[in-house]
């Protein structure tokens, strides 16, 4: 299994849990979550609330390598950027997919979704949209759209969906997010911003009563790094790397 840090600026693994049913949102609860997350991870120290009910755990950012996990209404996140290797980023994922069950009273019964994100931060000062064509190009449907029209792309967010089962409960997103604005393409006032590549595989519903959380999330981290290694590195993120790297 690759390792992925040199192919962007930063890049990082992230883990979400939606739930059917709502999560506890008791003090005693909360506090006892985080408290496992901490005691496994002591250099996780910044605990504070947000709008909606939301709790955040979450390790110093200025050394930017860090962990954190959050706690939602419906949903339990677990991040880490800039990770040392994948398996370590997976072993954060599964302690607290071992933990949710008692801790949270999470059952797999309850599972909405399930899904492991990868994504690719590229800073660039420029046009994304433009970008984005020169390194990927256009659909090709579609490439004759700007000769007829003389005009100027001013959003080029390519993304696909793939099913990867019969059944379509196991799925994979790729999406590029630009976020260059109208604006900044008038006035040709660019800041630095970050171009974001994102894949996802994510499994729908309720687990299968011999499937674990942990056991899936190595599933759709698997799933994920053979993409990754056998199409997205050489098709998507080393054009993106060449081409900034002319400008």
């Amino acid at each position: 299994m690759g390792e992925y840090s040199s192919f962007s600026d930063d890049y990082y693994i992230n883990l979400h849990l939606h739930t059917e049913m709502d999560l506890p949102q008791n003090r005693e609860t909360v506090l006892h979550f985080f408290e496992q997350l901490r005691r496994q991870y002591p250099s996780m120290h910044n605990f504070y609330g947000r709008d909606r009910g939301d709790y955040v755990l979450e390790e110093d950012k200025d050394s930017g390598t860090y962990r954190w996990v959050t706690l939602e209404p419906r949903r339990v996140c677990s991040g880490m950027v800039n990770p040392p290797s994948v398996r370590e980023a997976e072993a954060q994922h599964a302690f607290v997919l071992d933990h949710v069950p008692h801790a949270l009273s999470i059952s797999p019964i309850d599972c909405e979704s399930l899904n492991v994100m990868f994504g690719f931060d590229f800073t660039y000062r420029g046009d994304h949209n433009q970008l984005i064509a020169e390194a990927l190009g256009i659909t090709p449907a579609f490439e004759r759209l700007t000769e007829v029209t003389q005009g100027r792309i001013v959003n080029h967010d390519p993304s696909i969906h793939v099913a990867l089962d019969r059944d379509c409960r196991t799925q994979c997103r790729l999406s590029i997010e630009p976020r260059t604005t109208a604006y900044q393409i008038r006035t040709g006032d660019y800041p630095d911003e970050q171009l974001s590549v994102y894949l996802t595989a994510r499994r729908f519903g309720t687990l299968e009563s011999h499937k674990t959380f942990v056991q899936t999330l190595r599933e759709l981290t698997d799933i994920c790094c053979e993409i990754i290694d056998r199409f997205l590195i050489d098709e998507v993120l080393r054009p993106l790397q060449s081409t900034i790297a002319t400008k």
